[in-house]
């Protein structure tokens, strides 16, 4: 008796492990000055956040989809929906799929705008400080919601044409976790459960 409740202990902590956040850790490194000069061009971007479907009605079920499963994380409905916009659209232009940011969202900083990691990363996509120094400028806040994404989407990209493509190695090195499966399979775990999406075909 007492062991079978010592195991469901164990197994109700393990499902709050997974629960916390898993802040990023990116690694400081060198970039060469063409990529440097391509990720300040992306960072620099100051285009108003939109929705890029193939009509107005596929936007729409999206984000209203999307709002739905969202809303117990994000309960005010204009932020939320502006949350989404700005989610779509800096994920879109990097090459990224919004929903797999969104997973990736989940498990770094649970959608808490002002989380902070031990080691100091910020925002939903707990960005490291030091990226502001080698690719943006000293006025760049890491709270404010376009800034946060951009620079996060921007960095996960950068981090995919490295690994040739390879979505596990850039998750890696996205949370300074390169070559432990446990991160990659969070996130991708969030993205399938949570935030997967098909475009409905009426």
């Amino acid at each position: 008796m007492i062991k079978h409740i010592i195991q469901k202990l164990y197994l109700l902590f393990l499902i709050g492990a997974a629960s916390i956040c898993h802040a990023g850790n990116q690694i400081e490194e060198p970039l060469s000055n063409s990529v440097k000069s391509m990720m300040q061009k992306s960072i620099s971007d100051l285009a108003v956040p939109k929705l890029m479907f193939a009509s107005q009605t596929e936007g729409r079920a999206w984000l209203d989809e999307m709002s739905q499963r969202l809303e117990k994380r994000l309960p005010d409905p204009v932020y939320r929906e502006d949350f989404l916009r700005s989610v779509h659209y800096e994920a879109t232009r990097a090459g990224l799929d919004p929903q797999l940011v969104l997973g990736l969202i989940q498990v770094e900083s649970g959608f808490k705008k002002y989380a902070v990691s031990t080691v100091g990363a910020r925002g939903y996509m707990q960005v490291m400080p030091f990226w502001v120094r080698s690719i943006g400028n000293p006025e760049h806040n890491l709270f404010h919601l376009r800034l946060n994404l951009r620079y996060g989407c921007t960095i996960l990209r950068h981090y995919l044409d490295m690994e040739h493509g390879d979505l596990y190695r850039a998750l890696g090195r996205y949370n300074g976790s390169l070559g432990q499966p446990q991160y990659p399979n969070l996130v991708v775990g969030a993205w399938r459960r949570n935030w997967e999406y098909h475009t409905k075909i009426s």
